[in-house]
């Protein structure tokens, strides 16, 4: 299973916020869109980082409160791995459990085309287990 699988079935789309927004506008744009993390970017400035619940979380808990005023530029993951439409999810996986990250940009010619999650990977593994195994039953009960 490539990256280009894992996006055609769960969409392209990436939400992404300015370095100057605030991590309480994160924090919102997280909770509403269901999601745990988004792309930094500025005009024409493409991929800048990626803030994430656990820079968040991180944040939180050195300044308190406070940290909510901050400018994401101030927490984001500046130095991001991304993959490119023709990685397999096993690529994937081990990137992210060695670089200890769950979220991963989509990137090719300098273009953000998507984003893929661990949840990304394990839904499709999981989905295509059951065709697999949908496929054998009836492979089984045709041949018996």
């Amino acid at each position: 299973m490539t990256v280009a699988a894992i996006l055609k079935h769960k969409g392209a789309r990436v939400e992404t916020v300015q370095p100057t927004a605030t991590i309480r506008q994160v924090c919102d744009l997280l909770s509403i869109r269901k999601i745990g993390a988004v792309v930094v970017s500025g005009p024409g400035a493409g991929l800048l980082g990626v803030v994430s619940e656990r820079d968040v979380v991180h944040a939180i808990s050195r300044h308190g409160e406070a940290a909510l005023a901050m400018p994401v530029s101030q927490i984001m993951t500046r130095h991001v791995a991304t993959c490119r439409l023709t990685d397999t999810a096993q690529d994937l996986m081990a990137m992210m459990t060695e670089g200890r990250f769950r979220h991963m940009p989509v990137v090719e010619g300098g273009e953000l085309l998507g984003i893929v999650s661990i949840g990304d990977i394990v839904k499709r593994r999981i989905e295509d287990g059951e065709l697999e195994r949908s496929s054998m039953q009836e492979y089984i009960a045709q041949a018996g």
